[in-house]
């Protein structure tokens, strides 16, 4: 078994109940989206004409990361972190965080309300990763849940 199926099946594990899953279909995208959207907004050092922020960096180890467990699911989620980010970055500030916190409390109900088990992150911090991994596949049509 794979990495990405090994950490895929732990995940899933705690997304069995379909409005848990609705709840991170919508609120992953939402996290996501939003802070790297606000973590974009200030650079922390400068390389010739290029700002660097937190947000970069924080892109390119996820990035890595997906290279390294998922390859053929890495330059989707480029795409499609750079997406959200890009709306997020371009919301105002209160407008970002309100949606961050959304995201959260999304997750949160989903799990406690629905699913009744707690985040998978709180056993794996890995799965802060996975999650948004999880949802594109699932999105793409590629997944089995």
């Amino acid at each position: 078994m794979s990495t990405k199926d090994r950490l895929f099946s732990e995940y899933a594990g705690y997304h069995t109940d379909s409005r848990n899953r609705a709840t991170h279909f919508a609120g992953i995208p939402l996290i996501v989206g939003s802070l790297i959207g606000l973590l974009l907004r200030w650079d922390f050092f400068v390389v010739g004409p290029i700002g660097v922020s937190a947000g970069h960096v924080v892109l390119a180890a996820g990035i890595l990361f997906y290279l390294a467990v998922a390859p053929s699911l890495a330059l989707p989620m480029l795409a499609a972190v750079g997406f959200l980010a890009a709306i997020g970055r371009a919301l105002p500030v209160w407008l970002a965080v309100a949606l961050f916190v959304l995201g959260w409390i999304l997750q949160f109900v989903g799990h406690l309300k629905y699913e009744g088990k707690s985040p998978a992150f709180l056993k794996n911090v890995t799965h802060f990763l996975i999650g948004p991994l999880w949802v594109l596949e699932e999105a793409m049509g590629l997944g089995k849940a």
